[in-house]
């Protein structure tokens, strides 16, 4: 059996069938959202855009601390999901957390001070771009584990069960993270168990450097194996902020009800690299344009101006925007750099389990 080397292109990714888009479905203009909800879902779009753009700047100016992953293209997931949930559900995503974070109504102020490493950071300062958590919007945390929090999400949503509340956990993971095994497991045990708990893969087609195609068995890595745990296999295009808003109703109110948990795979695309140290020359030039042309805000705007909605009121949204951005900057690059003070603070006093007790 012949092995191809690295120099007879095994690695070079560019020559791949490029995954391309679904067409945009302008049959979902017209599937009974109220135009109040779509202008905020533009709001939100405009935000996550507009500060994961200047948390770039902010990067580049070696003024973000550590690394960052940014969603730009991936906005409508967030933003759909967002609109859905209620302020004492539970949301849990990965390293790339920034627009869940901001669209469970974080301040972005605090949040990007965060990303600073500032006192005035949601966390103080401790938590950086990869472990944003915000427990009194819901938002639980995002995990640099890949897969871990899958499975914390099942404990939040039985802990809804135990309590006797209708809080649902909603949980975001990446394509990547449907080959990991606490994928599986928790898939199952929350099928077992009826448990609260939506997941929501969000296949940008790129497992870090890798196409996820190439190292899975199956088509679709999260919805193609949903029947395995009696689930159904949901498919949304993850770059429609109204597709995803109307799945994430259907699927949240399910699991409000007790009917138990959902998977979807959003089929989107990450307009940058895996982190900011990655210039993503790897991915076929068409697949990328291709994507560019999908992106999820210029085809929502297109579809609000269908919908007769003003281009004047849609430019004040934007321009309200970069206006709660510029303050959030000027918030952030306020904060002091924290002290030694602050190094025992927020901390186990020890190792031992008697907080456990």
């Amino acid at each position: 059996m012949s092995t191809q080397t690295r120099d007879e292109g095994l690695y070079d990714y560019a020559l791949r069938e490029p995954r391309l888009p679904a067409p945009e479905n302008r049959e979902n203009d017209n599937i009974g959202i109220p135009i109040e909800a779509r202008l905020e879902m533009y709001e939100m779009q405009q935000l996550l855009r507009q500060f994961e753009k200047r948390a770039y700047d902010m990067f580049l100016q070696n003024l973000v601390k550590g690394t960052s992953h940014l969603s730009l293209g991936q906005e409508a997931v967030a933003t759909g999901f967002g609109r859905v949930m209620r302020p004492d559900d539970f949301t849990f995503a990965t390293y790339r957390g920034h627009a869940h974070t901001l669209s469970r109504g974080a301040d972005p102020g605090a949040v990007l001070a965060e990303l600073l490493g500032r006192e005035n950071g949601i966390l103080k300062g401790k938590g950086g771009s990869m472990h944003l958590t915000s427990v009194e919007h819901g938002m639980m945390g995002s995990y640099a584990i890949i897969g871990a929090h899958l499975t914390i999400a099942n404990g939040a949503a039985w802990s809804a069960r135990m309590r006797g509340t209708d809080q649902v956990a909603v949980c975001f993971f990446g394509d990547g993270t449907t080959n990991i095994g606490a994928f599986h497991e928790a898939l199952n045990l929350a099928a077992i168990w009826d448990l609260p708990v939506v997941f929501v893969c969000e296949n940008n087609l790129w497992m870090e450097y890798t196409p996820i195609d190439l190292i899975t068995a199956v088509a679709n890595p999260a919805a193609d194996r949903a029947s395995a745990y009696g689930l159904e296999g949901i498919v949304v295009d993850g770059n429609d902020a109204d597709a995803v808003y109307q799945v994430a109703t259907q699927a949240i109110g399910r699991a409000r009800r007790g009917e138990g948990p959902s998977l979807i795979e959003a089929q989107t695309y990450r307009e940058q690299g895996h982190s900011r140290a990655d210039p993503a020359k790897y991915r076929p030039p068409a697949e990328v344009q291709a994507w560019k042309e999908r992106d999820p805000i210029p085809m929502y705007h297109e579809r609000l101006l269908r919908l007769g909605v003003p281009e004047g009121d849609l430019s004040t949204i934007q321009q309200d925007v970069a206006r709660r951005v510029d303050e959030a900057t000027e918030f952030a690059k306020g904060g002091a750099v924290p002290g030694e003070q602050h190094l025992l603070t927020d901390v186990w006093a020890d190792g031992g389990s008697a907080w456990r007790n």
